[in-house]
């Protein structure tokens, strides 16, 4: 395959179709999904006699796939999409029904999804072949016998699930039947009869091309998001599922290289006609398989190509990096991210795979890992793992503390020890609260909530015969995030400066400084922002208090257990959470204003670090990353000028390859002029699909909030 990946080396030009489809992609739907929740509801009435709930929850599945829309865009070489006309005032009557009596049933709490698929075993045995093996599962079971009565209403369950979707699938080839013989073009005649053919052998039998693989699996995908509600499942690690299909297209003449690029670019259009913005579905590439041999081939190269054609939020990419990375391919990464595409991100593949390994995975499972939607981790094809549940606002705990102090409801910390213990009490405490609240919702998943869908797709939930909600998935470990840890620690740090060791402030003239936000005290505000040092400098005296509060928060995790004898697994990232916790919480000791944006991750609060990129790696890295399996996305911005050449590339390579030599976790490329971010600002019209980093994912500048867009324009701008 040697000319092959010579070829891929070199950048290519979306075709006219991929071109279309993109713009349709980032058109807003033109009227909300109601056939979903109609047939669901209809499906919940009808069952209402069924004995088992997770049976229900097949039928409804199945009843979905089997009454919702099949669509077919004039451009679509894979089909399965969401409806997009209005409902009719019989279906509106009937809707109304339906929600009525669906707000009547118990509720669960809880994630849903965050997962990959096993893909390779749908297009390996198809649904069919699943059948039959669960046909075979449910032979060896004594129906007589009472553990035998959850197990086989669960097969039933999935049974029913499968054979709705290849349902959906024979709707597809009878639509584009339709189509076929209704269009006067006889290159889309062509392409309509055979995606008919393809939708009759995919997902029932086993996929043998490129095109099958592809088809198969956003059939499958479409149905766990989109109608079973198992959201953000995604597609995991393509390069490794779906690379012989291609080589095995190539080597026989079937496909060109040209051809299976469109097919892929297609595929990474999909995705984003039935997710909502401001999410993430997450996509891993490269890495080191079981025998710690790379995994860096064509498909890895062709979907830096698809980045780089369809440029959109979805999905959200990620390249794990290690010492044989080819140096090519993470160039070929970093000219994306220098263009603004702001994928891929880039992780840490040794220190993830080893923070797995350390919590009893096996090298087999450590090493095929996905990021949930933006940083979480888990394994592919075998987790039903709960991701950022909950996040916790370091910085409110601080200031709860300090209120008490003041009011008088808590002693005087006699010391700064004293405050970082009773600092710690609390968090614990709320640790300890937040996992007593998740175990309280994963029951009501088990007692209430199902997929028996996704859980085909889940090890071990068929050979155990349980649905992953309950406890049928290999791992099912809960992550936590923690938010604002630089903003702790500088406010940490001002506590010890002005109350502490210089003593110019007392509690009470601390707390009345808070309550004003400042106002009319802009001298101290300044002094606090200026004086004591900021995490994010290589500053020693505060990023040790950013270490010892992780440390100690990873520690008290390892106390904790959740449903199904599973643990709590912290993370350092913030979604959009930096920004939504923000508004809530007061001012804090290190200048910030009230209701403002907490620090993401683990990096340094906005416009803090000053002393360069290098101080701030060396900051964010002086802790152990690999514990952090609840994921850590570290963000680093540039102007389009730094990136512009071979050369300056190469310097941030050399940058980031310091920072994963000294254990990083992630890192996240923003790439934009602060200029355009503003004008973007004023005029949103103009800048539909500028993508920038968040908090671990990549989203429209201009769908977020103002609170998100002021703290993505004050972050430092770094120099190489």
């Amino acid at each position: 395959m040697a000319l092959v990946e010579a070829s891929l080396r070199t950048r290519t030009a979306p075709t006219k179709r991929i071109h279309r489809l993109r713009e349709k992609a980032l058109q807003p739907r033109s009227h909300p999904s109601f056939d979903v929740p109609l047939h669901a509801g209809e499906a919940w009435m009808q069952s209402r006699g069924e004995l088992w709930w997770v049976v229900r929850r097949g039928l409804r599945t199945a009843h979905v796939l089997r009454n919702m829309d099949v669509l077919i865009d004039p451009d679509d070489l894979l089909v399965g999409r969401p409806g997009l006309r209005e409902p009719t005032p019989e279906e509106q009557e009937r809707l109304a029904r339906a929600n009525e009596f669906m707000a009547a049933q118990p509720p669960a709490w809880g994630q849903s999804g965050h997962m990959a698929p096993d893909l390779a075993t749908l297009l390996g045995v198809g649904c069919q072949g699943l059948q039959a093996r669960i046909d075979e599962l449910a032979s060896r079971l004594d129906p007589a016998a009472p553990e035998a009565a959850p197990r086989l209403a669960f097969y039933r369950a999935a049974r029913e699930a499968l054979e709705g979707l290849c349902d959906f699938a024979e709707r597809y080839a009878e639509e584009a039947e339709r189509l076929a013989d209704q269009t006067d073009d006889p290159v889309r005649a062509d392409e309509l009869h055979n995606l008919a053919i393809i939708c009759r052998r995919v997902p029932a039998y086993p996929a043998r091309t490129f095109h099958e693989a592809l088809q198969s699996a956003h059939f499958l995908l479409f149905a766990l998001n989109y109608v079973e509600g198992c959201g953000l499942s995604s597609p995991g690690s393509i390069d490794r599922w779906l690379t012989p299909y291609l080589v095995a297209d190539l080597e026989a003449g079937r496909l060109s290289l040209d051809q299976a690029q469109e097919l892929l670019d297609n595929f990474f259009i999909t995705s984003n006609f039935y997710l909502g913005r401001g999410l993430a579905v997450g996509m891993l590439l490269g890495g080191r398989d079981a025998k710690g041999e790379p995994i860096d081939n064509e498909v890895t190269w062709m979907a830096l190509h698809a980045l780089d054609h369809v440029r959109l939020a979805y999905p959200s990419t990620g390249l794990r990096v290690h010492a044989d990375t080819d140096p090519e391919l993470l160039d070929f990464a970093l000219q994306l991210l220098a263009e603004g595409v702001s994928q891929p991100a880039l992780f840490n593949d040794d220190v993830i795979t080893r923070g797995l390994q350390a919590i009893g995975l096996p090298r087999e499972d450590a090493c095929d890992y996905m990021n949930s939607t933006c940083v979480e981790i888990t394994p592919c094809g075998k987790s039903n793992v709960w991701v950022a549940s909950p996040y916790f606002n370091l910085p409110r705990i601080l200031l709860d503390v300090l209120a008490d102090v003041a009011a008088g409801r808590l002693a005087p910390p006699a010391d700064f020890a004293e405050l970082m213990a009773e600092y710690k009490r609390r968090l614990a405490a709320q640790m300890a609260t937040a996992v007593a609240q998740q175990n309280a919702q994963r029951y009501s998943c088990l007692a209430h909530r199902n997929f028996p869908l996704a859980s085909c797709f889940v090890a071990d939930c068929l050979d155990r015969g349980l649905d992953m909600e309950w406890g049928g998935a290999r791992y099912n470990w809960i992550e936590f995030s923690l938010v604002g840890l630089a903003t702790l620690a500088d406010s940490l740090e001002a506590v010890r400066h002005f109350v502490f060791e210089r003593r110019e402030l007392n509690w009470r003239g601390l707390q009345e400084l808070l309550d004003r936000d400042f106002e009319g005290c802009e001298q101290w505000r300044q002094r606090f922002l200026h004086e004591p040092p900021k995490y994010g400098n290589n500053a020693e005296r505060v990023d040790a208090l950013a270490a010892d509060i992780l440390r100690f928060a990873v520690a008290q995790s390892r106390r904790l257990r959740t449903v199904f004898g599973a643990s709590f697994q912290p993370g350092l990232f913030a979604w959009v959470m930096h920004g939504r916790l923000g508004e809530e919480t007061g001012a804090t000791p290190d200048g910030r204003r009230a209701h403002t944006a907490l620090s993401p991750g683990p990096d340094p609060a906005a416009g803090r670090a000053l002393s360069g990129p290098t101080a701030s790696i060396l900051s964010v890295t002086s802790y152990d990353h690999a514990p952090l399996l609840g994921g850590v996305a570290f963000n680093l911005k540039f102007s389009p000028s730094i990136l512009a050449t071979r050369d300056r590339r190469d310097k941030l390579a050399a940058l980031l390859r310091t920072y994963f030599q000294r254990g990083g976790f992630q890192a996240q490329i923003t790439v934009a002029d602060t200029d355009t971010l503003r004008d973007a600002q004023q005029n949103p019209e103009q800048h539909a699909d500028l993508l920038v980093r968040v908090a671990g994912y990549s989203d429209y500048f201009v769908n977020l909030g103002r609170t998100l867009q002021d703290e993505i324009i004050a972050r430092t701008q770094s120099e190489l």
